[in-house]
């Protein structure tokens, strides 16, 4: 069983169901109104526990309800919560979901609490790290807490991934840090300046990470499926075709279902991708981010039946 911590966010989401995007200036009316357990790096973790990992999430809250909220949320998951901190200055995150009839959505992300975690904060729970064999982390907390905690997994040899979502401008020395980086189409373009159009464009995107310092390299792109890079071997792995619900935490469950699987040397890469396809098909065909994520034993229902019809 792998064990896998997680640095990132902690917000509690509020979907609001609406027909279409509204346009500058338009008001619409929502069909219908949820809130559930989110943040990327929640999402991470309730996947990665979901999945068969033994978890443990690092982040911080705001002293108040929804902050203990997040903390039942993910006990009732069995998520280690111990190295979450609480602020008192500052709220817990929330993030504002708009989800349009064909399962597309916008986010409206409030950082709160997110973005007061330190380096000093992470130097506290060394010793969780120092434990664990994966370490994910995204940019939805600070980068410089997220390299000091890489900085401590390199130090006792953690396989680090590396989820820069939402894409920003990335510090290079996190990157000589990372093992492995997971960005989406959207924010791979961003970071390296290539459109990702086809095949030969991954290939050049996973050269140009390669020159930041990262050889090992996942962009997902959607229904097209998921491109990795090693230095051994490239290749695009067709996605599980489904009717998409609601795609938030998509990406999520394919980070959390991957760390669950991966062995440290990513020697597993493809059937690791496989399965951690397999887990977020299962999450876009249903309503809200941590609701969504599926089981270990409905993943590997799933399988079977995509198998089946394979064959």
């Amino acid at each position: 069983m792998n064990k896998v911590i997680v640095l990132g966010s902690l917000n509690v989401d509020t979907i609001l169901k609406i027909k279409r995007f509204p346009n500058p200036g338009e008001t619409l009316e929502t069909l219908d109104k949820s809130s559930a357990a989110g943040g990327k790096g929640a999402n991470q973790a309730v996947a990665a526990v979901r999945s068969g990992a033994q978890t443990t999430m690092i982040g911080q809250i705001g002293h108040d309800d929804l902050g203990k909220f997040m903390i039942d949320s993910l006990q009732n998951d069995h998520i280690d919560v111990s190295p979450i901190t609480v602020n008192d200055t500052v709220g817990t995150g929330t993030a504002t979901v708009l989800l349009d009839e064909n399962g597309q959505n916008c986010i409206l992300v409030y950082g709160g609490a997110n973005q007061k975690i330190s380096p000093e904060d992470i130097k506290k729970i060394s010793d969780n790290i120092k434990n664990s064999d994966f370490l994910i982390s995204q940019f939805e907390t600070p980068q410089n807490a997220t390299k000091a905690a890489f900085e401590i997994a390199k130090e006792n040899s953690l396989t680090t991934i590396l989820n820069p979502a939402p894409a920003s401008k990335i510090d290079s020395s996190l990157l000589t840090l990372t093992d492995l980086i997971v960005p989406n189409e959207t924010e791979s373009t961003v970071l390296t300046g290539i459109k990702i159009t086809d095949e030969k464009s991954m290939i050049e995107t996973a050269k140009a990470f390669s020159k930041m310092g990262i050889d090992n390299l996942i962009i997902t792109i959607g229904d097209r499926g998921v491109f990795y890079s090693t230095k051994e071997k490239s290749e695009l792995v067709s996605a599980y075709h489904v009717k998409a619900v609601d795609t938030t935490a998509a990406g999520d469950t394919f980070i959390g279902a991957l760390s669950s699987q991966l062995k440290k040397d990513l020697s597993n890469i493809k059937s690791a991708i496989s399965f951690a396809q397999c887990a977020s098909s299962i999450t876009v065909q249903r309503l809200g981010a941590q609701p969504s994520i599926p089981t270990l034993n409905e993943i590997r229902i799933a399988e079977k039946n995509y198998e089946s019809v394979k064959n």
